[in-house]
C-alpha cells in the first residue's frame, strides 16, 4: 500500500474527522489506496487500487494487468476487470468489454488470446460484452457498479 507524507499533502478531510482518521495514520502518512512496488532503481510503480484487487483461489490478481492485455486485442475498445463472489474461488476474475463494433461477440476470442498471455488463475471466468462501462462525473470507470450489477453471476 502506498502511503505519502509531506508539505504538499493535505492534513485531512474538510470537516470530516472520521474520514481523516480512516485515511491518515497517526504519524501523518496518507494512505492512498494504491498498491505499488519499488524497482531496483528506486522507482515506484503503481500496480492498481487496493479496493480493485481480486483474490481468487488465494492468488492476488491485479486488474490493470488483465485490462492491458484485453485492451491490446483487435476489436476491443476498452475493458474493466473486477472480482465477483464465486462459491469455489472466493472471487472470480470477470471482465466487461466494450467492442469497437456494436454487436461483436468477442468472448471466445478474448479468452483464447489470453490463454497464452496470462497464468491460468488470472484468466477471466467470464468476459461480458457491454455497450459501455459505467463512469462517474470525472470519467472514471465505476467498478463498484459492475460488481453490484453482476454480483449473482456465479451464484
Amino acid at each position: 500500500m502506498i502511503e505519502v507524507k509531506g508539505p504538499n499533502v493535505c492534513r485531512g478531510y474538510w470537516r470530516n474527522p472520521e474520514k481523516t482518521a480512516q485515511e491518515f495514520k497517526p504519524d501523518g502518512y496518507f494512505i492512498t489506496g494504491d498498491l505499488g512496488r519499488i524497482d531496483a532503481d528506486g522507482y515506484v510503480h503503481i500496480e492498481g487500487r487496493a479496493k480493485d484487487l481480486v483474490i481468487t483461489g488465494g492468488f492476488n490478481v491485479y486488474p490493470k494487468e488483465i485490462e492491458s492485455e484485453i485492451d491490446a486485442l483487435p476489436g476491443v475498445l476498452e475493458s474493466a476487470v473486477f472480482g465477483v463472489t464465486h462459491p469455489d474461488f472466493g472471487e472470480a476474475v470477470t471482465a466487461a468489454v466494450v467492442p469497437k463494433k456494436k454487436g461483436d461477440s468477442l468472448e471466445a476470442d478474448i479468452l483464447q488470446a489470453l490463454e497464452t498471455r496470462l497464468a491460468k488463475f488470472k484468466l477471466p471466468k467470464r468476459v461480458l460484452i457491454v455497450n459501455e462501462l459505467p463512469r462517474n462525473s470525472m470519467g472514471k470507470v465505476q467498478k463498484n457498479l459492475l460488481r453490484e450489477t453482476y454480483k449473482n453471476l456465479y451464484a
